[in-house]
């Protein structure tokens, strides 16, 4: 995908599995509603965040050259991101957790290119550029927030999914489509909203991915920084929402200082928040983040870290002490006294160290699976990986020699060894074998007939982790998603009414113009009564300057008040931002 659009060092380094998610902005695609819709959300925000936002949004907004008055190129981003060292990609609504987090790890930006519509100004559940743009990319010019936002991307796409988090991704994905899409059926969209609520209600143990998800959504989306009196703004979704970036100020909103038990706190995209959390300084976020990481089975490994890639149902890679890595899809673990002492994959594996693919250990060479004993020798004190070659030899482990290991717990292991294959350190991380045999107790988990078998050394697990090792090991550019983002149909009331938005446009900026700003309002109001950002667009460009246009407008926004009631506080907003910028 990077031959379509713009490139730069920092895409560059992205992975084939990721860049299949980026597509073309497609700038010109862009409306002048859209651009209006744009102008009106950046101009209330700005004015409102100077006031409750953290002090990097302000400062962010002019380092990343976000304008307030159109939609952001992102090619014009990028070229201003990659001085702090960041860069942008466009992407078709919510792609799935662990990618998002991985592009983070990239120092990439994910921002979903579609822009709300006027009708969901306040907010969408569906990502749009408003929201990663001018909520996402101010923030990330702090240095020490941008690399809270690395760092918690590269632990984040190793955290272990379920299969209820895959559901859950499709579910909302889904809902944010169909909520955002014109002329949705109403029933369509109470399914869908539905089906959230039945996975959100779920009582399930939430999965080391729907914990980080959650930190993710306290902090990067819905953060607040300061202290419980005195908060201010930092998380993209508060930034990006006109709407709730003032309710969150209330005290109808419960405050709570932030820790590691926001992990366990779950959240309903569609609805304001209850509750959200402060943090003292960004620095705190990091602590929480490490504190998080340090209960993963990235750091702990063990029975428990196996049993969760077997629950995923979804590649995975656990770690030995020796550091070989064996990727596939787990399927089975014996344990003995709380410990694995014998692991086994089903379908293609990869054996890896150090993140590299070892030599002659792809999935060619694991098509249906991989399985060894882990742990020590019974009755032996010194583990095989921690053998001197003198330990070796007395052992009567090296090759052409025929042995007989039985691990701790009960694994026996009979055959003639090959070869081994020892790590830059010298230590032997796999040892292969002819006619072998491995049973546990009448079990038989290899024979012979089944041909060479590889067996893994390391005395315990240390590390498991979603996703491969190598990423270059499996094919990974798979991604399908069961939706995509529903465009707007163009049909001759929509092209005449960005026509008028154009003509008001154009005017704003000294050019030439298809209507007057009188006739632009006569239309609006012959044709398009329920509009009503055209109208306040004109107000702007008419008070205090034409003061018979300026009451028809006024006039006419009160009989949309009258007939809208809903979207009263929406004009009213608009109308005293530009009262008040007179004044100044």
């Amino acid at each position: 995908m990077l031959d379509k659009i713009e490139s730069n060092a920092i895409l560059d380094r992205l992975p084939a599995h990721l860049q299949q998610y980026i597509k073309p902005q497609n700038y010109d695609d862009y409306t002048p509603v859209n651009h209006a819709v744009w102008r009106y959300v950046m101009r209330k925000n700005v004015d409102y965040l100077s006031k409750v936002a953290h002090k990097s949004y302000l400062e962010g907004l002019k380092l990343t050259g976000i304008s307030i008055d159109h939609i952001p190129n992102m090619y014009g981003m990028n070229r201003i991101l990659k001085e702090i060292g960041w860069a942008a990609v466009a992407v078709d609504g919510f792609i799935p957790p662990a990618a998002f987090m991985e592009f983070q790890a990239f120092n990439v930006l994910v921002i979903a290119s579609d822009i709300r519509q006027l009708e969901h100004i306040e907010y969408t559940p569906a990502p749009d550029i408003i929201h990663e743009g001018a909520g996402h990319a101010p923030i990330i010019a702090n240095p020490e927030y941008a690399e809270y936002l690395r760092r918690f991307g590269e632990i984040g796409c190793k955290a272990i999914s379920s299969a209820r988090d895959y559901e859950m991704y499709e579910a909302i994905r889904h809902l944010s489509i169909i909520k955002e899409a014109e002329d949705a059926p109403q029933q369509e969209i109470e399914a869908a909203e539905k089906k959230v609520d039945k996975l959100q209600n779920e009582t399930t143990e939430l999965s080391e991915m729907a914990q980080i998800r959650n930190l993710h959504w306290w902090t990067v989306e819905y953060g607040l920084i300061g202290t419980l009196e005195n908060p201010k703004i930092y998380g993209a979704g508060l930034l990006s929402s006109i709407g709730e970036s003032a309710w969150c100020m209330t005290d109808k909103v419960k405050k709570i200082p932030y820790s590691i038990e926001a992990c366990k706190q779950e959240f309903d995209i569609t609805k304001p928040q209850p509750q959200l959390y402060v943090t003292p300084d960004f620095a705190h976020l990091s602590l929480v983040l490490e504190e998080f990481a340090n209960k993963m089975a990235l750091r702990k490994g063990g029975l428990k870290g196996i049993q969760k890639l077997i629950d995923s149902k979804n590649l995975g890679t656990i770690e030995l002490s020796t550091g070989l890595q064996i990727s596939g899809d787990f399927s089975k673990v014996i344990e003995h006294e709380g410990k694995p002492i014998y692991i086994k994959t089903s379908g293609k594996t990869a054996l890896s160290h150090r993140e590299k693919e070892l030599v002659g250990h792809s999935v060619e060479n694991h098509p249906d699976g991989f399985s060894s004993p882990i742990g020590s020798l019974k009755g032996i004190n010194l583990a095989i990986e921690d053998m001197s070659p003198r330990d070796l030899s007395a052992y009567d482990i090296y090759e052409g020699e025929k042995i007989e290991f039985e691990f701790e717990g009960g694994i026996k292991v009979k055959g003639e060894i090959i070869t081994g294959t020892r790590n830059l350190q010298g230590k032997i991380i796999l040892i292969s074998l002819k006619d072998c045999t491995v049973t546990y107790g009448d079990e038989i988990l290899f024979k012979p007939e089944w041909g060479k078998y590889d067996m893994a050394i390391g005395k315990e697990v240390i590390s498991a982790f979603a996703g491969p090792a190598d990423n270059l090991s499996f094919d990974l550019i798979t991604h399908k998603t069961s939706s995509t983002t529903i465009k707007s149909k163009n049909t001759p009331e929509r092209e005449e009414l960005n026509s008028l938005y154009a003509s008001v446009r154009n005017i704003r900026g000294g050019k030439d113009a298809t209507f007057s700003l009188d006739a632009a309002l006569d239309l609006a109001k012959k044709h398009h009564q329920k509009d009503w950002l055209l109208s306040v667009e004109i107000y702007e460009m008419v008070v205090g300057k034409d003061e018979k246009l300026t009451k028809e407008v006024l006039n006419h926004l009160e009989d949309v008040k009258s007939k809208r009631p809903d979207i009263s506080h929406l004009i009213d907003g608009g109308i005293n931002l530009i009262d008040a910028q007179l004044v100044k």
